[in-house]
């Protein structure tokens, strides 16, 4: 039942990286709704049987601002630090649509976040919350290939406040989140590489249009028994340009950005539920195309640190049996 990685995919966000200054503009935005690494967690592009499927999620990010616009003051790095739980749901009908399995998913993410000297933030709320109307899952016959693809959705609902309504957790815009997964699924290795893009619409407040952000994410396992161990990585960067707005007179916080990391999964299949931790380190992390502060000089900063992850997965709910029909005696009268 190690479909837990694939559910939490679609799972959450941490708003807090990205708080740079009390200058920053579109502040309090992390430039992702979706932490990177979340669909590590053992999620392939394969369906699970029929059912209701239930998952937790917590994680936690620690890291610290870089970038040519970081608010570090004296060479000290300002810390960003989240706490992130969510709870969701994974239906799968048993319904087939051009020969591929549908499901539809549903998450919502609670945030503890804060940023430190000088800046100063905490924030506590509910995210905006995470609706996958359809998925489809395609098995390429007995090659052990699957292909995955569908469209998520931030619903601009979360916990929003504020003058540009970035001073708490949610987002005041919806972020529309097409993907497509390819899997390798055959004695025990899982080895997937998951694509998506975050697509947003502007500010319903401010007016300020976040670029698009390329998810890449990566995962080599193998299944031993009820263990299941191996090494993750991922990209996250922003590939389109922000576009300002009046409420900010034209000024841009970054422009572009590029987060590279790696890592490592276990996990242990109990039966009835299924346990999986990862780890991730960012390894390089880099921001530019800021416009806020005086000319020639690039405000962009973006986050660098680590993430531990550890989601708890299992059935709620699976269809009847068929019944089996009475045998039919061999002799009768």
């Amino acid at each position: 039942m190690n479909f837990n990685g694939r559910v939490t995919a679609a799972a959450l966000a941490v708003t807090a990286a990205g708080m740079t200054s009390a200058n920053a503009f579109e502040f309090g935005y992390a430039g992702w709704a979706q932490k990177p690494g979340i669909t590590l967690g053992g999620g392939t592009a394969g369906a699970p049987p029929p059912g209701l499927y239930s998952f937790n999620q917590v994680f936690t990010y620690q890291s610290n601002i870089v970038g040519p616009g970081a608010p570090n003051v004296g060479g000290v790095a300002t810390p960003v630090h989240a706490a992130v739980e969510a709870s969701g749901l994974l239906w799968v009908p048993g319904w087939t649509f051009l020969g591929a399995t549908y499901d539809a998913v549903i998450v919502q993410p609670w945030i503890m976040a804060d940023v430190g000297s000088p800046v100063n933030i905490q924030q506590v709320g509910m995210h905006n919350t995470y609706i996958v109307p359809a998925e489809l899952s395609w098995k390429l016959g007995d090659s052990g290939f699957f292909i995955k693809t569908g469209l998520g959705i931030y619903v601009p609902n979360g916990s929003i406040s504020g003058p540009a309504g970035l001073s708490n957790v949610g987002n005041p815009w919806w972020t529309f989140q097409p993907e497509f997964v390819v899997s390798y699924l055959k004695d025990g290795w899982n080895l997937t590489a998951n694509l998506f893009q975050e697509i947003n619409t502007s500010s319903s407040i401010s007016g300020y249009r976040s670029g698009d952000v390329l998810h890449a994410e990566f995962t080599a396992t193998k299944t031993i028994g009820n263990w299941t161990i191996g090494p993750i990585a991922y990209y996250a960067g922003q590939v389109t340009s922000d576009t300002s707005s009046a409420f900010y007179n034209g000024a841009i916080n970054v422009n572009r950005y590029n987060i590279w990391a790696g890592g490592g999964l276990v996990g242990y299949n109990f039966g009835p539920a299924a346990l999986t931790v990862w780890a991730t380190h960012e390894f390089s992390s880099n921001a530019s195309g800021g416009t806020a502060g005086p000319p020639g000089i690039d405000t962009a900063s973006i986050t660098k640190g680590y993430s531990v992850f550890a989601n708890l997965s299992f059935r709620l709910w699976a269809p009847d049996e068929p019944a089996t029909p009475p045998k039919r005696p061999m002799f009768t009268k």
